[in-house]
Parts: structure tokens; sequence; C-alpha cells
């Protein structure tokens, strides 16, 4: 089990990217609670095979952010969902393409021994994991 803490001013995506690439992981489940001064969320559509982008241009609290990492092409890839609180009380929630953390984002990271490989589906337009 690893505990990343990112810091004011960091992407999430990216950092969790790095990490799970740096320490060569292929198979982890991700949790994290704390909060983003903007983020970008996603829904995937699947005529477009393409994720919209649903920008969330305010201070948000991160209320869940659950996920997994597995092996892309490109290597280990974190594949996050998170929905936000915003000030009026209402969410936002969806793929988490982006997080600008402020204050702060606390992460745990459960490895396991196991490796999971995603492979590209044309016909879905994602990368999913692929069992054998």
């Amino acid at each position: 089990m690893y505990v990343v803490v990112l810091d004011p001013g960091e992407d999430a995506v990216a950092e969790l990217t790095a990490f799970a690439r740096d320490r060569s992981l292929g198979a982890s489940q991700v949790t994290a609670v704390g909060a983003f001064s903007e983020a970008v969320v996603g829904w995937f559509d699947r005529q477009a095979k393409d994720y919209r982008p649903i920008p969330v241009e305010e201070q948000c609290e991160v209320l869940s952010l659950i996920g997994d990492v597995a092996v892309a092409d490109d290597g280990p890839t974190p594949h996050l969902h998170a929905v936000v609180g915003l000030s009026d009380g209402s969410t936002r929630g969806g793929h988490l393409l982006s997080g600008r953390v402020w204050p702060t984002l606390e992460v745990v990271v459960r490895d396991s021994p196991a490796e999971l490989a995603k492979t590209h589906r044309p016909d879905i337009g994602l990368a999913l994991i692929d069992l054998g």
C-alpha cells in the first residue's frame, strides 16, 4: 500500500500516472479525498467514442475519487472517476480528465502482485481491461 499526498497546483491525473509508471504498478486500486481549485470530468459519448469534457471552474471538494491502475500500451495507466462537491452543494462527476489540487489530495494506492492489461477496443473507442 502507498499513500500519495499531492500539493497545491499539481495535476492529479498527471501525478498519479507518473507515480504508477515510476513504480511499475500493474494492478492497483486507487481511492482519494481532498480538493481541487478546478477540474475537468468527462462523460463518455458512445457515438463519438470520446469523452465530453465537463469543466468545473471553481474550488470543489473531492467527495469521492476511485479507480484502478492497469497496464496499457504506453505503460501503467490510472482509470479514475470522481465526484466533486460545489459551493452550492451540487455535484459533478465522471471520468477524471484533470484536477488541479488545492490545498491537498490524499491518495491511497493498494497494489497487487497481479498484472491487469488493457487492450484498445476500436469498436468501443477505449482501452479496456482484458482478462485473457
